[in-house]
């Protein structure tokens, strides 16, 4: 069965995305073709996905996370692990916390959804291989985020 999204035609009816809560519920609207569009997103960017895996999960559970493995004692929203031994072939890992979306959605003044939906686009524009360490990645990375976030509330007014 052929999918037709913005990104083309894909002859899989299973995305390579997935979605699953550590230590807090979860649940959103329109998961199956929020996680096609996700899909998508690689073959825009032009990586090969072979399976990425969003994490759901509290502050408490990121920050440990974060200590364990990268050795950083603060609070992050998201966490992007690349487990792939073969290129062309991403294997990934991303932990989103729930709470800090929440916080950042308040603070930025936006909806608690697009906050989330830029997040989540934002793990995988990290394993396509985008940075956001200096002025200039941090502004391609921005712009990376207004794209799909855009692309994809079209898609699903559509």
């Amino acid at each position: 069965m052929q999918i037709v999204t913005n990104f083309g035609v894909s002859n899989t009816t299973m995305a390579n995305t997935q979605f699953t809560s550590a230590d807090r519920p979860f649940r959103f609207t329109n998961k199956t073709q929020l996680k096609n569009f996700v899909d998508g997103i690689f073959v825009k960017e032009k990586q090969g996905l072979e399976s990425l895996v969003y994490v759901f999960c509290s502050d408490a559970f990121l920050l440990n996370i974060n200590n364990t493995f990268l050795q950083h004692d603060y609070y992050t929203d998201i966490i992007s692990f690349n487990l792939s031994e073969q290129p062309k072939q991403l294997i990934g890992e991303i932990y989103i916390s729930i709470d800090r979306v929440k916080d950042n959605a308040i603070q930025l003044k936006t909806s608690y959804s697009n906050e989330m939906l830029r997040v989540i686009f934002h793990g995988a524009l990290h394993l396509c291989g985008y940075k956001d360490k200096t002025k200039a990645d941090i502004a391609m990375m921005r712009s990376k985020e207004d794209y799909y976030l855009a692309l994809y509330l079209k898609t699903i007014k559509a």
